[in-house]
C-alpha cells in the first residue's frame, strides 16, 4: 500500500490514536514547503494534514535514530513546556539526551562552555521554539528532525514530521509512537506485541488542570456523616460532667467562700463529707508576764 514492507504499514489503532489526539489537525497558515504534506482544507481555515505521510516520516526519522550505535550521541530538545515531558520520556525509553527547557546557546558551538555537546542528531519538538538549537547544528552539521506544523519554518529542517505542535496530546503521542518505533527496529519489542507503556506517561499536564481534577474527584465523592458521628445510645449514656472547659462556664463550679478565703470548718482538700477538726489554740511568742506587768513591778519603775 505504500513504500514500506506490510510490517511497517499504518495499523487502524494508530490511526485512531492520531484523530483522538487532534494529531491532523494543522493551522490556519501554510507554508509553501508544508504543502505536500497537506490533505484538505476545512471551511474555518485550518488545513488537514495526511495521516499517510506523518506515518512514513515517523518510520524514517525511526530509521535514522536506531542506526545510530550509541543513542547517547542524539539529542532531544524542546523548549516549549508542553513536549519537556515527552522528551524526557523519550530519552528514557530511548538513551537519548534530553534537553528540556531553555536551550542554552553556544551549546554546540562554544566549546568552552560548560555544558558543550557534539550530538549527532538532534530532534526538535518545534521549529519555531526551538530555533536556537536548529540554527546551531546546521554551523556544524548536525542532521535536524523536527516535528513541524503546517505553518513552521523548515528551511534547516533535515527530516519533516509533519504533525500538530500545540496539543500536549498530540506532541505526546508522536513521541510515544517513534520511541516505539525505534524499538521495534532495535529489536527491543517485537512487531505486533503491545506497548505496555501508557501514552499518558509522554503528556504533559498542567498542575492547575491536576488541582481541577483532584477537587472535582473530592467533590465527587459521597459523604457519610454517620460514620463520623458517635452512636446516640452511647452519647446518652455518658454522664454530663463539668470537668472540660468547653462544657461548662467558670461560674458553674465557683466556690461560696471567696477566693482568698479559708472556709472555717474545712481545708483545701477536706472532703465536705468528712467533718472538719476543732482548730487549735493560737500560740502567743510574747513572753509570759506581759498582761500582768510582773518585769515592771520587779525594776521599781512604778
Amino acid at each position: 500500500m505504500g513504500q514500506f514492507p506490510e510490517a511497517l504499514d499504518l495499523k487502524e489503532e494508530d490511526v485512531q490514536l492520531l484523530l483522538a489526539a487532534s494529531a491532523h489537525l494543522g493551522s490556519q497558515n501554510v507554508n509553501p514547503k508544508m504543502n505536500r504534506y497537506v490533505w484538505r482544507r476545512r471551511s474555518d481555515g485550518v488545513h488537514i494534514i495526511n495521516i499517510r505521510k506523518t506515518w512514513e516520516k515517523i518510520v524514517l526519522a525511526a530509521r535514522v535514530i536506531a542506526a545510530i550505535e550509541n543513542p547517547a550521541d542524539i539529542s532531544v530538545v524542546s523548549s516549549r513546556q508542553s513536549g519537556q515531558r515527552a522528551v524526557l520520556k523519550f530519552s528514557k525509553f530511548t538513551g537519548a539526551h534530553p534537553i528540556s527547557g531553555r536551550f542554552t546557546p553556544g551549546a554546540f558551538t562554544n566549546q568552552i562552555q560548560e555544558k558543550f555537546l557534539e550530538p549527532r542528531l538532534l530532534v526538535a519538538s518545534d521549529p519555531r521554539t526551538d530555533n536556537q538549537a536548529i540554527t546551531e547544528a546546521s554551523f556544524v552539521n548536525i542532521p535536524v528532525i523536527a516535528f513541524c506544523n503546517t505553518d513552521s519554518p523548515v528551511r534547516l529542517v533535515d527530516i519533516v514530521i509533519p504533525f500538530n505542535t500545540n496539543s500536549n496530546q498530540a506532541i505526546g503521542l508522536g513521541y510515544w509512537l517513534l520511541a516505539r518505533e525505534v524499538q521495534h527496529l532495535k529489536g527491543q519489542l517485537a512487531r505486533g506485541t503491545p506497548w505496555d507503556i501508557m501514552i499518558d506517561l509522554f503528556i504533559y499536564r498542567a498542575p492547575e488542570e491536576q488541582e481541577a481534577q483532584k477537587k472535582a474527584a473530592l467533590e465527587a465523592r459521597p459523604a457519610h456523616p454517620a460514620e463520623h458521628a458517635a452512636p446516640a445510645e452511647h452519647a446518652a449514656a455518658e454522664p454530663a460532667t463539668g470537668d472540660s472547659w468547653g462544657d461548662q462556664g467558670w461560674g458553674d463550679n465557683t466556690p461560696a467562700t471567696p477566693w482568698g478565703e479559708t472556709p472555717a470548718t474545712a481545708q483545701w482538700g477536706d472532703s465536705s463529707d468528712v467533718p472538719a477538726a476543732a482548730a487549735p489554740a493560737p500560740v502567743s511568742n510574747e513572753p509570759a508576764g506581759w498582761e500582768n506587768n510582773q518585769i515592771l513591778n520587779n525594776a521599781g519603775w512604778e
